[in-house]
């Protein structure tokens, strides 16, 4: 039975985006996979507060990150990452977009890398590499692997269902593929996005920008399964269901499997 998680966002990824890039490993994903095309992002649909939600597991009204920028919460909660590191285990964070250090604790990640989105060319191709990596060499018991790109110069930079934005979904799906191939065996796979996004933006609540696209592979999980509206809340439970340990109390979604 596997007890490892690899956690993959694909920022800014809507499911029409999913399905329009036309990768062929998206037909895998969808017949191996449990799934949502009709997944719920948070208000504001904005990317560090959909993302502190992710790994704390309570909506943006409590734990008050409202925009992208951080502020110390007032009432602290227990993350996926403090969780985890609480138990002895060892989690790794691979990133390329700054504030992303912000939802986790610093002393929670054993290793991390960063890489500006725009230092060089699909840093979401060399993180992914860097985790592989990491992977074979370490294996960590939870790997956090966020890819920008298909948000900053897909969506932001061309417009959310360009051929640029679905290029770049293209690019993300490959790097999905990749870390599948190297570590299904050992690990479950969560694949999300945090918000989709309209035009050149997003942040409202238009079903554009609020509906995601979530994928669930491992021990637990059913291929083919629709999983319906389920939320960015109910991430975190799940990731410590894999792992054989209970939710935070204060957590305020539900594991999408049960053991």
């Amino acid at each position: 039975m596997k007890n490892k998680v690899i956690l993959i966002s694909v920022d800014g990824m809507r499911p029409d985006g999913f399905l329009g890039c036309e990768h062929p490993f998206t037909k895998r994903m969808l017949k191996e996979f449990s799934y949502t095309l009709t997944g719920c992002s948070m208000k504001p649909s904005v990317t560090l507060p959909c993302h502190t939600s992710i790994f704390y597991g309570v909506p943006p009204a409590r734990h008050g990150i409202v925009t992208n920028a951080y502020v110390p919460p007032v009432r602290p909660i227990k993350g996926i990452a403090e969780r985890l590191a609480d138990a002895g285990k060892m989690n790794a964070a691979f990133y390329n977009w700054e504030p992303m250090r912000h939802v986790w604790s610093s002393d929670t990640m054993a290793y991390t890398v960063f890489i500006h989105a725009y230092a060089e060319e699909n840093t979401d191709l060399i993180l992914t590499e860097r985790t592989i990596e990491f992977l074979q060499n370490k294996e960590p018991d939870f790997v956090y692997l966020y890819m920008v790109e298909t948000d900053e110069k897909g969506g932001h930079d061309n417009g959310w269902m360009s051929n640029a934005y679905l290029n770049r979904v293209f690019n993300a799906i490959s790097c999905v593929e990749k870390i599948f191939n190297t570590a299904a065996q050992k690990y479950n796979i969560i694949v999300t996005a945090d918000h989709g996004g309209h035009e050149r933006m997003h942040g409202t609540d238009c079903p554009e920008d609020m509906t995601i696209p979530m994928f669930f592979w491992g021990d637990g999980f059913e291929g083919g399964k629709d999983l319906g509206k389920i939320s960015l809340l109910d991430i975190a439970p799940t990731i410590l269901a894999c792992m054989d340990m209970p939710p935070s109390a204060e957590w305020e979604g539900n594991s999408l499997i049960k053991k």
